[in-house]
């Protein structure tokens, strides 16, 4: 069996994207790939935070779609950029060797920086903590600046596993504003998942700064994958305030030109957004970028009867 034929294997037997079935190819005694593949998939790394809008629902279409991950993408030479990281879905999805992940959100990025130095301290107080209505109204009242480092990871990570749908979402003041959610056992503190998410992040640059930085570091043949706030569908259906200041015409606009700057640049660029009319009019027009469409699950509204299917817009320029 040839390199290539492994890896092809791999992909189509575990449903793997082409950069991780290389790495675990690399990894694997080839006497007996297939077990010694299935030991490694398991223990990958997964999300350590629910988010709404997360990707793990939408990676096998991106597949099918041959458009994830870039086939001119060199994983050993190049580096994966992820600027609206949230939970992280395609970066633990694609396990890249060399990667940037930042997000505007502090307490976000303040929680991966934690995961990925102080893991232990951060499961020891995770375990302290209950699922329990009053407790979870006193951890929310607190005041991220008055917190250490730990005590916001901790907090970040046991608001989202106990709140309403794991949904994010603030108010004019910058304050996380979910109500607690109905589980019968929500699991606080996934310590094995934790632990695994630490290694995986040891060499990984973690940063809390805008998106448009991304500019100042991606090279020719870099991967950058976009995933911002998206355009309300409606005027009723932005139900998240990602951040109190928004995101919307002007920053989407902001967004689209940053896009076309890095496609100039020969980077390979995949962006996530909103199947709307506006979203779809600003990346229409230009040579070499592609606007597919997936199907994807929407498990937030007050109504049960409109949860279900819709359509996203995948934008590439490859």
């Amino acid at each position: 069996m040839t390199e290539a034929e492994g890896i092809l294997k791999l992909q189509n037997f575990f449903g793997l994207n082409a950069i991780y079935a290389r790495t675990v190819f690399d990894l694997s005694d080839k006497a007996n790939l297939m077990e010694n593949a299935a030991k490694i998939i398991n223990e990958r790394p997964k999300p350590f935070v629910k988010w709404v809008g997360g990707k793990r629902q939408l990676l096998k279409q991106f597949r099918e779609l041959d458009l994830y991950p870039p086939a001119g993408f060199n994983s050993e030479k190049n580096t994966y950029f992820e600027p609206f990281v949230g939970g992280g879905a395609v970066f633990f999805d694609l396990s890249p060797k060399k990667a940037v992940l930042s997000d505007l959100n502090y307490e976000l990025i303040t929680t991966y920086n934690v995961v990925k130095n102080d893991v232990n301290k951060l499961i020891k107080l995770l375990k302290t903590y209950k699922y329990d209505k009053d407790f979870f109204l006193d951890i929310r009242s607190q005041t991220s600046k008055k917190l250490s480092d730990i005590e916001i990871a901790a907090r970040f990570i046991y608001l989202n596993r106990t709140c309403f749908n794991g949904l994010y979402r603030v108010n004019s003041k910058g304050e996380f504003n979910v109500p607690f959610g109905s589980y019968n056992n929500p699991l606080i503190c996934d310590e094995d998942n934790l632990l695994k998410i630490s290694r995986a992040l040891s060499k990984v640059s973690i940063n809390s700064e805008d998106y448009k930085n991304v500019l100042n570091k991606a090279k020719k043949g870099d991967f950058i994958y976009f995933d911002p706030p998206y355009y309300p569908v409606n005027r009723t259906s932005n139900f998240t305030g990602y951040t109190k200041e928004g995101f919307f015409e002007k920053e989407q606009e902001e967004l689209r030109n940053v896009f076309i700057e890095l496609h100039k640049r020969g980077c390979f660029v995949m962006l996530s957004n909103s199947d709307t009319v506006f979203i779809n009019k600003i990346y229409s027009g230009f040579a070499n970028i592609k606007i597919s469409k997936v199907q994807a699950g929407r498990a937030i509204n007050s109504q049960a009867s409109k949860r279900g299917k819709i359509t996203e817009v995948l934008v590439t320029n490859y």
